[in-house]
């Protein structure tokens, strides 16, 4: 059997994330044995199996944000696997202890069937023996009989006196008939004890064969049981080893892949950088008009522009589920898959595919367009806040509904969620830009 130490220890050792236990927890369940409502056990136990894995799959997910489809699923599918192995194993070892019970329970019935057997044989002999003897006593009692009948022993104490010719004789005569006597009534007496005795051998010998033929369909029945005990630890043994023989192949499937995701890694690194790059570009430029407008005021007499908005928080809610649910926060990442830590640069929410988004603040659409691993972006230049340069993008769109230098108003609808570039399942990626840097857009989000 393939040893489940044989699975990188790595990857096993993220089964220890709190949505890998629930999995766990929730394959568990399906040990617990059907009641009476065997279906509507099963369908709640499937119910609840299914419950489990959506909501570790949806963790997941957000877990490898910017990570292939693909690699994420093969991940999922070796977390469901490895989640099902301790439940197998548990499996099995009941499977197993039932059939070493029941092999234990056919020993003694074997034990109880050999003592049974050997005294049905004892009593049959014995019966046999002394129904020899009766049959012997009976045969000499007769042979008195006819001789008493004969005449033979039929001499009393008194025609022994009267036929004596002397007084020697007379001693001889009565001795002789007095043993006579004695010897068939001895024998009488035997004959009815021997009888006594092969009756009483003949009921417990009825109750040793009755419990000899229960025995033996009570062994026969445990055989059954046994043989039916035997090939499910059989069959549990066998899932088990698929279960391992899949984990294995399914860690050295991501193993194969993790090159190609580490050169998208690096890639999605860099078209982040670039457009950090983009937008200090931009930060450049309108600081520039900016000066160059705050000049002009100056030397007409006019009141220096304004530094924009100074709300604590700037930006309402840009989904269209609400209250607004954040699946993942901004700040460092362990990848679970590549094993390195990543900054997750913006605030996952969650959206459903083709659900509408909106903008959070009044601002000018910079760009609308697909950007690699980003999808279909938006990118929203909010102008001023605190006096520092404020723009935000939503990605992996489905659609747009706002094109390049359209000016929007809070909460106008700028288009719709998807799936679009490098993510795991329709959400929006929200991304906020302090002078072209990333800040965590939470604190800056009402509602």
């Amino acid at each position: 059997m393939p040893s489940r130490t044989s699975l990188p220890r790595r990857l096993a050792r993220r089964l220890r994330a709190p949505w890998a236990m629930l999995l766990v927890a929730a394959l568990a369940l399906t040990t617990v044995p059907a009641s009476a409502d065997e279906y509507d056990d099963q369908r709640a136990q499937n119910e609840a199996n299914q419950a489990a894995v959506d909501a570790a799959m949806e963790a997941l997910q957000t877990e490898l944000e910017h990570t292939d489809a693909a690699l994420v699923q093969a991940y999922a599918e070796l977390q469901g696997i490895q989640a099902q192995i301790p439940v197998a194993e548990q499996q099995l070892a009941v499977a197993e202890e039932t059939l070493a019970r029941l092999q234990r329970e056919a020993a003694i019935i074997a034990e109880r069937l050999v003592v049974a057997e050997a005294e049905e044989a004892t009593i049959t002999t014995q019966i046999a023996t002394d129904t020899e003897r009766a049959d012997q006593t009976r045969v000499a009692i007769g042979q008195m009989a006819r001789n008493a009948y004969k005449g033979d022993m039929t001499q009393s104490s008194l025609s022994a006196v009267l036929d004596a010719t002397s007084s020697e004789e007379f001693v001889e005569q009565s001795a002789l008939a007095s043993t006579a006597l004695r010897t068939q009534t001895q024998a009488l007496r035997d004959l009815e004890q021997i009888n006594g005795v092969n009756r009483n051998r003949q009921v417990r010998l009825t109750a040793v064969r009755e419990e000899i033929t229960a025995l033996k369909a009570e062994a026969d029945a445990k055989v059954v049981e046994a043989e039916a005990a035997r090939a499910a630890a059989e069959a549990r043994k066998l899932e088990l080893e698929q279960l391992q023989a899949q984990a294995t192949a399914k860690a050295a499937e991501i193993e194969a892949a993790k090159a190609t995701m580490l050169q998208q890694e690096q890639q999605l690194a860099a078209q982040q950088a670039q457009l950090e790059a983009d937008l200090q570009a931009i930060v450049a430029a309108q600081e520039q008009r900016r000066r160059e407008e705050a000049a002009a005021a100056a030397a007409a007499g006019r009141p220096a522009p304004s530094q924009g908005s100074t709300a604590a928080r700037p930006f309402i809610n840009p989904s269209s589920v609400s209250p607004m649910v954040v699946t993942s926060d901004y700040g460092m990442r362990f990848h679970p898959i590549l094993h390195y830590w990543r900054l997750h640069a913006g605030t996952d929410i969650r959206t459903y595919c083709g659900t509408p988004l909106y903008a959070a603040a009044s601002g000018t659409v910079e760009w609308a367009r697909a950007r690699s691993g980003f999808g279909n972006q938006v990118m929203l230049n909010h102008g001023y806040w605190n006096g520092s340069s404020l723009m935000a993008s939503y990605n992996h769109m489905t659609s747009f509904a706002v094109s390049a230098g359209q000016s929007v108003s809070q909460g106008q609808l700028i288009g719709y969620a998807g799936n679009t570039g490098t993510s795991a399942a329709c959400h929006l990626h929200y991304e906020v830009y302090v002078d072209g840097s990333t800040v965590d857009p939470r604190p800056m989000i009402s509602g």
